[in-house]
């Protein structure tokens, strides 16, 4: 009988993990102070408490399957941690933090690699995720989990943290969210909304990304003084703009793009007002691409300039008489101002030229910024042999 429960004491030693029983034991709202060292992960915090790393080497390390830290209780706070090795499972959504159906909770100056998920919050409101150094497992990025994944979740904070070669950071259903002062690199989708309403993005970041910011179906959104650089690839793109009614997009620096602006409009839609104002937008491959019709667009006050194609249009229909475009000032604008009063004396007109060709052919894209289509544009400004499009007009183009 003895040595029956000598054995029983040694297994069960070998099974405890002393982090979950710490948490176990603890009192609601207790606070756990953690030194530097290595501790066993997937824990699960189901009562309010705090779980705080004293030194700058505190390290949750996972099993390798499932999430790292759970956390099913309102009111946790993590703080100073490092967490890693999460599962693989992309349909279970293993994750380094996962929350779920949670209030008020704070993952603060928290670092997290080698998970496939970041943090996954599902169904949160009112918390805080800041200060975080968050990236995922080095897969081929089709493999790679989302840095941040919002589900259902309304009225957080997500501010200064740098999100990094991950594969998404994606908000579905989720409303009135603040994302302020994040970095964003590497990523394939640096932010992808999706039937979310009324969040703000204010001095973010976003660098070598695929596409930096993705809308799609988002109402009542505010993209506000945001760095927009450098997206990769070809198609590279800035903003990506599709099913959105009543969006600000307003005093953003967007440069080295392929596509700074990708707008979608939809032909029959009706009252899905966009707002571009006092914008820098340079040094782009395109400034504005348009798929479909150009419409409910307000543009004015931006500074348009050193872009190879200032407005693109690839498909479906022209200027629509809902736009209101003026104010903006446009490098290629060749008018003048003979009353000195800083605005162009004639509108400012963009036409297709040569660029209808790829309608009728898509393999002369291939031609693109090439010197023959510049010499094509010049002679078809001289002596026309087909019918322009116009589809921009600025009214009252600024004149420097």
């Amino acid at each position: 009988m003895r040595t029956v429960l000598l054995f029983w004491i040694f297994i069960s030693t070998l099974l405890a993990n002393p982090l979950q029983d710490a948490i176990d034991k603890a009192s609601s709202g207790a606070i756990i102070k953690l030194q530097d060292g290595l501790y066993e992960g997937n824990i699960i915090i189901d009562k309010p408490l705090t779980i705080m790393g004293m030194g700058e080497h505190v390290h949750i390390k996972g099993r390798a399957d499932g999430n790292v830290v759970t956390i099913t209780s309102s009111s946790v706070t993590l703080r100073n941690l490092i967490i890693t090795d999460s599962g693989q499972n992309m349909q279970k959504i293993d994750a380094g933090i996962a929350l779920t159906q949670v209030r008020n909770c704070n993952i603060i100056h928290c670092t997290l690699f080698n998970v496939l998920y970041g943090i996954d919050m599902n169904m949160v409101e009112n918390s805080t995720i800041e200060a975080n150094d968050i990236t995922v497992t080095k897969d081929e990025i089709s493999l790679r989990g989302n840095g941040l994944k919002m589900y259902y979740s309304n009225f957080n904070r997500v501010a200064k943290n740098s999100i990094h070669d991950s594969r998404d950071v994606t908000l579905n259903y989720s409303h009135h969210n603040l994302f302020e002062k994040n970095s964003f690199t590497n990523n394939r989708f640096a932010t992808h909304l999706e039937m979310s309403n009324s969040n703000i993005f204010v001095k973010n970041s976003y660098k070598y990304n695929s596409v930096a910011m993705m809308f799609m179906g988002a109402k009542d959104t505010q993209v506000i003084g945001n760095k927009i650089l450098s997206s990769r690839g070809a198609a590279g793109i800035g903003v990506m703009i599709g099913g959105v009614a009543n969006f600000v997009f307003k005093e953003n620096l967007v440069r080295y793009n392929a596509k700074a602006l990708y707008i979608q409009g939809q032909e029959k839609a009706l009252g899905m007002k966009r707002y571009i104002l006092n914008n820098d937008i340079s040094y782009n491959m395109e400034a504005f691409h348009f798929h479909a019709s150009i419409k409910d667009n307000t543009m004015k006050g931006n500074t348009i300039y050193a872009n190879i194609d200032d407005v693109v249009k690839d498909v479906g229909g022209n200027f629509d008489a809902s736009n209101v475009v003026e104010y903006n000032y446009w490098d290629r604008y060749d008018g003048f101002d003979a009353n000195k009063d800083g605005v162009g004396d004639t509108p400012y007109r963009v036409y297709q030229y040569g660029d209808l060709l790829w309608h009728e052919n898509n393999k002369i894209k291939f031609f693109y910024a090439a010197p023959v289509m510049s010499l094509l544009n010049f002679l078809l400004k001289l002596a026309p042999f087909m019918e322009p499009n116009m589809i921009m007009q600025d009214s009252k183009p600024i004149f420097r």
